[in-house]
Formats: C-alpha cells, sequence, structure tokens
C-alpha cells in the first residue's frame, strides 16, 4: 500500500465527505451535547474569527464558519491526516496500533494545535486559560480524529 492516497478526484471527494461527518460530530459534541449536559459550548467559528482578525482579514461570522467547517474541518484536517500524520505515524510504528489509537493521538494533536497554538496566535489566553472550553474542546478533537478516520476507512472498504 502506498504511503499516500493518489491526489485525484476520489480523494478529494472522500476527505470532503468524511471531513464532513467528522466536523459534524465535532460541533454534535460540543455545541449540542455538551452544553446540554451542563458542560462549556464551543464556538470554533468564533476562533477562526479572531484568528483571522489577527492578521486584518475580514472576520464576520461567514468567515468564521466557512474557515472553520470547510477550510478546516473538510480541507485541513483530513490532509493533515492522510498526508502527514498517518505516513509519519505508519514509518515510526507501522500497524501496530490499529485505526483507534493513532486516530485518537492525532485527535489529540489537534487540539494542542487549535487550543494551545491558533488561540495564542489569533490573541486570546494559552489554552483558553485551561477553561472548561478546554477540556470540551479535548473531546471534540480528539473525537474529531476518530470518527474521521473510521469514516475513511468506511468510505474505502
Amino acid at each position: 500500500m502506498s504511503t499516500f492516497p493518489p491526489l485525484n478526484a476520489r480523494t478529494l471527494g472522500m476527505m470532503a465527505v468524511t471531513g464532513m461527518i467528522a466536523t459534524m460530530a465535532f460541533d454534535l459534541w460540543g455545541q449540542i451535547i455538551s452544553p446540554g449536559i451542563g458542560w462549556a459550548s464551543l464556538s470554533p467559528h468564533g476562533l477562526a474569527r479572531s484568528l483571522l482578525g489577527s492578521f486584518g482579514l475580514p472576520n464576520g461570522d461567514f468567515a468564521g464558519y466557512f474557515v472553520h467547517f470547510y477550510l478546516v474541518g473538510l480541507i485541513g484536517y483530513p490532509v493533515g491526516w492522510l498526508y502527514i500524520f498517518r505516513p509519519v505515524w505508519r514509518a515510526i510504528f507501522g500497524e501496530r496500533f490499529g485505526w483507534f489509537v493513532p486516530s485518537a493521538v492525532y485527535g489529540f494533536g489537534l487540539w494542542v494545535f487549535a487550543i494551545g497554538g491558533i488561540t495564542a496566535i489569533a490573541g486570546l489566553p494559552f489554552f483558553l486559560g485551561f477553561t472548561g472550553i478546554t477540556w470540551v474542546a479535548l473531546i471534540g478533537h480528539v473525537l474529531y480524529g476518530i470518527v474521521l478516520v473510521a469514516a475513511i476507512k468506511l468510505f474505502r472498504g
């Protein structure tokens, strides 16, 4: 099996569909389930808006949702899995851990990247001050990673 999937229409379609499913799971958790059980509510489009604003770019609601859902959820994070994380993981560990462990580790890495890194670039407190939203985001990003990889596996058959 090739280290990298071919960059063709099928792969791009798979990334969009599986990224959409994973983003929907993330948003279901962070915007419905978590606040429904009394925990913090995620507002990832707000983080995207803050980031855009820190660069002096248009940062209205549409821009925030566009960046969160389309650029990150449907393109960025699936590209990160397929072309960066998974090949590196396989080079180091092979197939020893199956798909679940690396997908959860990938989700954890997304959390570190988004909540630890992007928030700092956007001028927000490091890891959002380790408030309730930080931990809801951790669960959401790990969930995203697991759902993304499970959906990719289903898509590929």
